[in-house]
């Protein structure tokens, strides 16, 4: 069960037009290292981890979803009074030919997101380990980001963002060396 709070996780601010930099963060919005993806992939794998690590991926996954929020708001608000010839320059009108300015999850390159982003193992260190990886390209992801702006406004959200997918790989590893504990744990039947 989730509660919705009508604001952001962070506040997103961005201090100019720029189409090209939004079609950059679309990487985030819907390709394979982005935040939908992990939201999903770590609801999916809750199901087959042991109780002690649920709640971790329950709170980490509510938290990629508000990160998801934030990048749809600054897609938005960097596109938003942007015109068709800024639109074609950076790279969007095949897009805005498809879905006019709405979001559409896909990656920079236009790629629809597709299920297959989503790993699943069902062994939990190994689901675990994924789940690290895929922080670890979230942060990287988004430093790349950082580089490729000099909207200041801009870069102080991604920062926040590059800064909890840090959190979460930390958190994750912690998760591993519990599980790893447990399994050494002699077990009386």
């Amino acid at each position: 069960m989730w509660v919705y709070e009508k604001k952001l996780q962070y506040p997103v601010r961005v201090s100019k037009c720029d189409p090209h930099m939004a079609k950059l963060l679309m990487e985030q919005y819907g390709g394979a290292d982005g935040e939908l993806a992990a939201a999903l992939r770590y609801l999916n794998q809750r199901y087959t981890i042991p109780d002690k690590i649920i709640g971790l991926l329950n709170d980490i996954a509510t938290e990629e979803f508000s990160h998801l929020e934030m990048i749809a708001t600054m897609i938005y608000k960097l596109t938003k009074d942007a015109t068709m010839e800024q639109l074609e320059l950076a790279g969007l009108d095949a897009h805005y030919a498809a879905h006019d300015r709405a979001l559409f999850y896909n990656n920079a390159a236009g790629v629809p997101f597709t299920a297959t982003y989503i790993q699943a193992k069902g062994d939990p260190i190994a689901d675990l380990y994924e789940d690290i990886a895929a922080e670890e390209k979230a942060r990287a992801t988004y430093q790349w980001l950082i580089d490729l702006t000099d909207d200041v406004d801009l870069q102080d959200s991604l920062k926040f963002l590059r800064e909890r997918e840090i959190v979460h790989s930390l958190r994750f590893r912690e998760a591993v060396e519990i599980l790893k504990d447990d399994r050494e744990t002699k077990k009386i039947f």
